[in-house]
């Protein structure tokens, strides 16, 4: 494994550093924070959360171009890319190969924080994990995004990993989970409290939603279209929340953010969890779940629940 420019210092020394004041970024995706009160929520606890610091997000996808300013760009001293992994190869380049793209920016809306423009947890750092070769995958990638998820199992306390982005999707239209060697890693990470999300996918399905997100111990995370409650793409009931972007995938993303968010207003409120769940995980999935606004899909019959972050903030703080 590679320690994105290690000089930097320890993840203890990353964990206390003191907030620098700054002035407010800019969205990264500014009608899909909007609507799902992102940058409300950045007003309203600027002088009570971090948004990130000291957290890392595993991001397990199919590599990234980790030159690119908005990765090798230190952020008051800090390396945004604390880790790199490669779970294919089992080396510490996770670079693009074959058909890999998407690894490279499935970062930004849950942490950019370069050039003015802010992703939701946008002070928290990146472990960059490439678990297959493209993010448009196969259940026969199992294998190897278990070896990524097993990675993380033995690694996230020395990198203070709180939250995995499980970005693949393979377009299918699973009604029921589907076996594989992922189910047991992600068993593990939901016993260790370390969430798990993945995309639903990015068609008009209604009867199934993409492989890993159909699994067991994996939070499934749907869309609404930005600016407006009307549920899109893929659907079903195995569903956990809906989020306004364009694709699943930035639905994802932002609320990988967001759970870090919600994760260090828990610890600094010193609020129950165990009120909402038998791991925080799940904890917090409920608190999303019961703040967010209710979602009518006439598609599918079903009732969601779109992501609305300050009002889960404002539950989480209101309890203190």
């Amino acid at each position: 494994m590679r320690l994105w420019n290690s000089s930097f210092g320890s993840v203890g020394a990353v964990i206390v550093l003191a907030v620098v004041a700054v002035h407010a970024g800019e969205p990264t995706e500014p009608v899909s924070f909007k609507h799902a009160r992102v940058t409300e929520a950045w007003e309203a606890y600027k002088d009570q959360l971090t948004f990130g610091k000291g957290q890392t997000l595993a991001l397990l996808d199919d590599g990234c171009k980790l030159k690119m300013p908005e990765w090798s760009t230190p952020v008051d001293g800090v390396p945004k890319v604390l880790v790199t992994y490669d779970s294919v190869d089992g080396d510490d380049d996770p670079k693009h190969e074959g058909r890999g793209y998407h690894g490279s920016t499935i970062g930004v809306p849950s942490s950019l924080n370069y050039g003015g423009k802010w992703g939701v947890a946008y002070n928290n750092q990146v472990a960059v994990v490439r678990a297959l070769e493209c993010c448009h995958c196969n259940v026969s990638d199992s294998k190897t995004l278990a070896a990524g998820l097993q990675w993380v199992i033995d690694n996230h306390k020395k990198y203070r990993i709180t939250a995995i982005n499980l970005a693949p999707v393979d377009d299918k239209e699973h009604g029921e989970p589907v076996p594989t060697e992922i189910d047991e890693k992600l068993k593990a990470l939901r016993e260790l409290g370390i969430w798990v999300s993945a995309p639903a996918g990015n068609h008009t399905y209604t009867k199934g939603i993409s492989w890993p997100a159909s699994q067991p111990n994996c939070f499934a995370i749907g869309a609404v279209r930005p600016g407006k409650d009307e549920v899109f793409l893929d659907r079903h009931a195995k569903i956990d929340l809906v989020v306004p972007a364009a694709a699943t995938s930035s639905s994802n993303a932002i609320l990988c953010g967001s759970v870090l968010l919600l994760r260090e207003a828990i610890e600094k409120s010193g609020y129950d969890w165990k009120q909402d769940g038998k791991n925080l995980p799940e904890a917090m999935m409920a608190i999303f779940q019961k703040t967010g606004v209710a979602v009518e899909d006439k598609g599918s019959g079903h009732t969601f629940r779109r992501l609305d972050v300050k009002a889960a903030l404002d539950h989480v703080f209101a309890a203190k």
